[in-house]
């Protein structure tokens, strides 16, 4: 089955260093709380598009219940099998582009930038196609990605820019060689260890809009409900690098 299912090669990359970049605690802790509030009916059932490592699918799973975690990276769901609590998540190893399945959800979630690793308009439709089918009635579609507008900012009209974010433990920071053309934004990172060791990996995204979102929802019969900023549902904002939009399937 692994041999099946197309990968981008994402996982291939980052998976022994993700949680490095993205760790797990506090800041996966508020998504997974924020996700359990917005949960139309924790019975229902819940799906994450992009599982990963599980960082936010094993503490959602410890409010809701079982979480369906889809990936198509088989290095990503080794990493997942291995996290303390993932009991609880069924790791799935597909497409999210053409999975499909014998029930439905009460709510669908594609977080950190998932949907902006599907690299056409096209098959981002297809891939908000795919959670509005296993929506159940009344279910929610929550998606956060990148926020186009606020990277074009940060390269002030300028093709290429190097970021360097410091993390909290000494010694550590993630370097970010960034290149943003009219349809690709392309990231090539340089993650440093407090011993002076390094990883190195690149990534590609297509970048969008709320409104090209909520574009893709309603084609595929859902409504759009809210826009937000952050986890904290602060209100959207194009100078946030992120933005969070809300969908509920007809009941």
């Amino acid at each position: 089955m692994t041999s099946t299912v197309e990968d981008i090669g994402y996982g291939a990359q980052f998976a022994k260093w993700y949680d490095r970049i993205f760790p797990r605690g506090t800041d996966a802790q508020v998504i997974a709380d924020a996700l359990a509030r917005l949960h139309p009916d924790p019975d229902a059932g819940t799906i994450e598009f992009g599982v990963g490592t599980g960082r936010i699918a094993v503490p959602l799973s410890q409010k809701t219940g079982q979480v369906t975690g889809v990936d198509s990276s088989p290095e990503m769901l080794a990493q997942l099998a291995d996290a303390p609590g993932s009991e609880n998540v069924v790791s799935v190893h597909a497409d999210i582009r053409t999975y499909t399945d014998t029930r439905t959800y009460g709510l669908v979630y594609v977080v950190c930038g998932t949907l902006s690793m599907v690299l056409s308009p096209e098959d981002q439709q297809e891939t908000v196609r795919r959670a509005a089918e296993l929506l159940a009635p009344g279910g929610r579609l929550v998606v956060e990605t990148g926020n186009r507008p606020a990277v074009e900012a940060l390269h002030d009209g300028q093709p290429r820019t190097t970021l360097f974010t410091p993390y909290p433990e000494p010694g550590t920071g993630l370097q970010t060689h960034s290149t943003l053309t009219p349809e690709i934004w392309q990231c090539s990172h340089i993650w440093y260890e407090s011993d002076g060791s390094t990883r190195v990996g690149s990534e590609l995204a297509r970048l969008t809009t709320p409104d090209e979102v909520d574009g893709y929802a309603t084609a595929a019969g859902l409504t759009p409900e809210g826009r937000y900023a952050d986890w904290h549902l602060s209100p959207y904002t194009e100078q946030y690098p992120m933005f969070l939009t809300t969908y509920t399937k007809s009941a």
